[in-house]
């Protein structure tokens, strides 16, 4: 169903990084103006929204002036704006809607205009795992990585690289946040946040949004930057308690979302010719690597420190810089959308010319995904 719909407009604010003087609403109609204008199209043109909450699709639409037909307000974490693709495909093949705009805006540094986001203490989290320190994504994610390290062997200096390679993707983009080379040495050298993460093995904290127009694959041809095709897309949860994951070693989401996607698109890693990961932390790229299925388990570590995803290596990934380097509001995986995009149309700041290119979200701490496969061409 994913191959009915094509991507057609994809813009970004026009400044990402510390922007005070934007509300999270403000950042959504920056982005959503500038995807229409990129599309070549008026908001008369868009019967269909999609954003997560706050501000939520009703208060994105009304400030826009628009009256969809057709609405989704699904969060489900950074991973949400995949999964706003893959339903608005959907909802194109069977008549639902025939223009979607799917908007992202988030006051993640400044934080004007953001919720606040706190477990209740009634919850799961709330009740067994926040008394015990474990609260937020800094504390949670060392749980998993640490009995990676035990059981698979990865070392410090292994996780460290992964920031290395994708700061030497950001240094070739004007956009990204950091774009200083960095060394393995000085990853380690950087603050300890909590154990085994530094500071450079940690997101950037940024304001800014992104948007994207989503339309029928009839209509290829019909607009001013070239399609780009939803080949597949899959989705998947596994638990919100990070205590709960069946095997701290793996991401389960991941591993189904990217079969799911896989199998619609027809296609096998060998013929993937760039890829994006959602990387909050520098073991999110490891464990996205083996998920779907471009190395065997235990491997992603010394396949990224040998130098096969950074500039030169063979399986171009995180090529804007990614969330350590680039930007990362929050809310991330809008952004790799993005430069998958870009990607395929040529207009990367690094360009690496793939003909398809894969997106692995997450949200939370490995509790959703999202996999997108996306092409210059309908297969």
């Amino acid at each position: 169903m994913s191959k009915a719909a094509i991507i057609a407009g994809a813009a970004e604010t026009n400044s990402l990084g510390k922007l005070p003087g934007y509300s999270t609403l403000g950042l959504h109609i920056e982005a959503a103006v500038n995807a229409v204008a990129d599309a070549g199209l008026s908001f008369r043109d868009i019967d269909g929204i999609a954003t997560v909450s706050a501000p939520g699709p009703v208060q994105v639409a009304h400030a826009l002036g628009i009256t969809p037909r057709w609405m989704d307000g699904t969060g489900v974490g950074g991973t949400s704006f995949l999964l706003h693709v893959r339903h608005a495909a959907a909802a194109i093949a069977v008549g639902q809607a025939s223009t979607v705009l799917i908007t992202h805006g988030e006051s993640g540094r400044s934080r004007v205009g953001a919720a606040r986001f706190a477990p209740g203490l009634s919850s799961p989290p709330g009740q067994f795992e926040a008394p015990y320190g474990t609260f937020g994504p800094t504390t949670a994610f060392t749980i998993p990585v640490l009995r990676y390290m035990k059981d698979y062997g990865l070392t410090h200096e292994q996780l460290a690289y992964v920031a290395v390679a994708q700061r030497r993707w950001a240094a070739k983009n004007p956009r990204a946040m950091f774009r200083d080379p960095i060394t393995v040495d000085e990853v380690l050298a950087s603050r300890l946040v909590a154990y085994p993460f530094h500071l450079l093995e940690c997101c950037l904290v940024t304001d800014g949004g992104g948007a994207l127009i989503v339309t029928s694959a009839d209509r290829t041809g019909d607009f001013p930057k070239p399609a780009v095709h939803v080949l597949g897309a899959g989705e998947s949860m596994e638990t919100p308690m990070i205590s709960q994951l069946p095997d701290f070693t793996e991401s389960g989401a991941f591993r189904l979302a990217g079969a799911a996607a896989f199998a619609e698109a027809g296609i096998t890693t060998s013929d993937v010719g760039h890829l994006m990961i959602y990387d909050a932390f520098a073991h999110l790229p490891i464990y996205g690597l083996e998920a779907l299925g471009f190395v065997a388990k235990g491997e992603a570590g010394a396949f990224i420190s040998d130098g096969n995803t950074e500039p030169g290596g063979f399986l171009p990934l995180n090529t804007n810089g990614g969330g350590l380097s680039y930007t990362h509001t929050g809310m991330y995986g809008m952004f790799a959308i993005l430069e998958s995009v870009r990607q395929l149309r040529g207009e990367a700041a690094a360009g690496v010319d793939p003909e398809i290119s894969v997106v692995l979200g997450n949200g939370g701490m490995f509790a959703t995904s999202g996999v997108l496969v996306l092409g210059r061409s309908p297969l």
